[in-house]
């Protein structure tokens, strides 16, 4: 089993840049495909993008592919998500979560879910 601990959440202007960590624990870290998730008030959660065991494929959501991204440290066992360009909309609480693979993550099958990071937009 994998706990995971997402950081780095905050309050950042409209236009700026953030950088989200979620690290795990557990000996099978490097194992797992990964990705974040994101929910905002009263809104369901939607997922922002996957990145491969490996690290070496990514997929990103539409409303962020371009400024956001995703990669991965297995030494570290740590994934990060650099936000640039960062919109009111994206403010939500951002959550990492591990499964076998990336399309499984995209059917919602998730290992573990950490407790998710606030992240505060100012415009």
């Amino acid at each position: 089993q994998v706990q995971l601990v997402e950081s780095g959440g905050g309050l950042v202007q409209a236009g700026g840049s953030l950088r989200l960590s979620c690290a795990a624990s557990g000996r099978t870290f490097s194992t797992y495909a990964m990705g974040w998730f994101r929910q905002a008030p009263g809104k369901e959660r939607e997922f922002v993008g996957f990145i491969s065991w490996r690290g070496d494929t990514t997929y990103y959501a539409e409303s962020v592919k371009g400024r956001f991204t995703i990669s991965r440290d297995n030494a570290k066992s740590t994934m990060y998500l650099q936000m640039n360009n960062v919109k009111p909309e994206d403010m939500a609480i951002y959550f990492c979560a591990v499964g076998p693979s990336m399309y499984a993550l995209g059917r919602g099958d998730v290992d573990a879910w950490g407790q998710g990071t606030l992240v505060t937009v100012s415009s």
